[in-house]
């Protein structure tokens, strides 16, 4: 979720255990060739699972069926055990005890297997592998063993929720992911003001992290990264967050605020480096405030991406163009009339040619043929040409970001 972080953030965060901003993905170079059934021309070393996932599911919820070897290279991703690393260059040869398991990456593939529908023994080993390696906090962390985040506890939430598990019941030692989630809950008064912290520092201090009170807020209320608009809710005081249902109220007050401080967006803020519009966190904002029925931000921040988001979309691929579906679906939007862009013609651009499109595309490349001028042609025709030129990297948003 950009769900969330930036896989390539997080995977460096299960390597050196500190949370650190993350570089994009390098271009491939003319000797290296990925696999054809994979969305996206950049390395995916660090988020083929991911971005795969989110193209699958992003298709599914939009009503395009997807290439069946698209599916297939997913469903060979999946390790014995039924763990899903990042990415697994050879799906034939065995993992061992050197592939780096990715619960970021498991979920997802859960959420868009499930939502395909068919893979039920696949989605049942996965989970199976998630509540083994759950803390005794009752969360997750990236990978098997690592400390509880908010991020990763809340993208296992709806990999549970996709297969029908109820997450309040999946404990270990007495603990469920929302009692992990509590925790990393700010109080009310003060900075950070009913945010989610995306882990505690070394000292045990909270800070609140925008990406990680999305993920929050979404993971207290059991959803997924497909959510249907909730109803319309007014604001609701900052209070302890003792439960969920508090906890999402806190956390999109937050997103709320912070969202209207830098005209319905949200802003990064690394190290080292200017404050840029943070396109993928806001998406995801819009995913959660929608979730919990904060409707009037939510639409404000989407038309604000519809207005802004193209280029960052064309750069970053197939996972940026599904978090920005996900966020039209959230709130009620075409996402083939985004801002006058065709999102589901871009995000098919960057793949296989899915199952269900073929004809469609057919019919309307012959009309563009014979002369047709419309605003969704010359939009089709950017959508490729800046991803074929450009290609994908991205960094998620993804799933993603931690302290700066």
């Amino acid at each position: 979720m950009n769900v969330r972080r930036s896989a390539a953030v997080l995977a460096a965060v299960a390597v050196i255990g500190a949370a650190a901003p993350a570089t994009a993905a390098p271009s491939p170079s003319p000797s290296q060739a990925f696999p054809s059934a994979l969305y996206g021309d950049k390395d995916p070393k660090f988020d083929g699972v991911w971005r795969q996932s989110l193209a699958l599911l992003a298709q599914d919820t939009v009503g395009v069926k997807p290439a069946a070897k698209s599916v297939e290279w997913l469903v060979r991703q999946q390790c014995a055990d039924g763990g899903f690393a990042s990415y697994r260059p050879d799906p034939a040869t065995a993992c061992d005890a050197k592939t780096m398991l990715d619960t970021n990456a498991t979920s997802a593939a859960v959420q868009a297997l499930a939502a395909l529908g068919g893979h039920d023994g696949v989605t049942a080993k996965a989970v199976d592998w998630l509540k083994s390696v759950q803390n005794e906090d009752g969360g997750w962390g990236y990978s098997a063993g690592g400390a509880s985040d908010t991020n990763s506890t809340s993208v296992v939430i709806g990999a549970l929720t996709a297969v029908g598990e109820k997450p309040d019941q999946v404990e270990k030692g007495g603990k469920s992911p929302y009692d992990a989630l509590l925790k990393l809950a700010l109080p009310c008064g003060g900075e950070g003001n009913g945010a989610f912290a995306f882990q505690p520092d070394k000292k045990g201090k909270l800070t609140a992290n925008a990406d990680a009170t999305a993920a929050g807020v979404l993971g207290v209320l059991g959803e997924g990264m497909v959510v249907k608009p909730g109803g319309k809710k007014s604001g609701t005081a900052c209070a302890e967050p003792r439960t969920p249902e508090q906890a999402a109220a806190n956390g999109a007050a937050y997103l709320t605020s912070a969202l209207g401080e830098d005209d319905d967006h949200l802003m990064s803020a690394l190290a080292g480096a200017e404050p840029q519009p943070d396109y993928g966190n806001t998406a995801d904002a819009v995913v959660a405030l929608a979730a919990r029925g904060d409707t009037g931000q939510a639409e404000k921040s989407l038309r604000w991406l519809e207005e802004n988001a193209a280029a960052w979309a064309a750069r970053n691929g197939p996972a940026a163009y599904a978090q920005l579906i996900f966020a039209a679906h959230a709130t009620g939007t075409d996402p083939r009339d985004f801002g006058g862009a065709d999102l589901v013609k871009q995000l098919n651009a960057t793949g296989p040619a899915p199952q269900a499109a073929a004809k469609s595309d057919t019919d309307k490349k012959d009309a563009k043929d014979e002369g047709s001028d419309s605003v969704f042609g010359v939009w089709w025709y950017v959508g490729v040409c800046l991803v074929a030129g450009i290609g994908i990297g991205f960094l998620f948003t993804g799933r993603r970001k931690q302290q700066p």
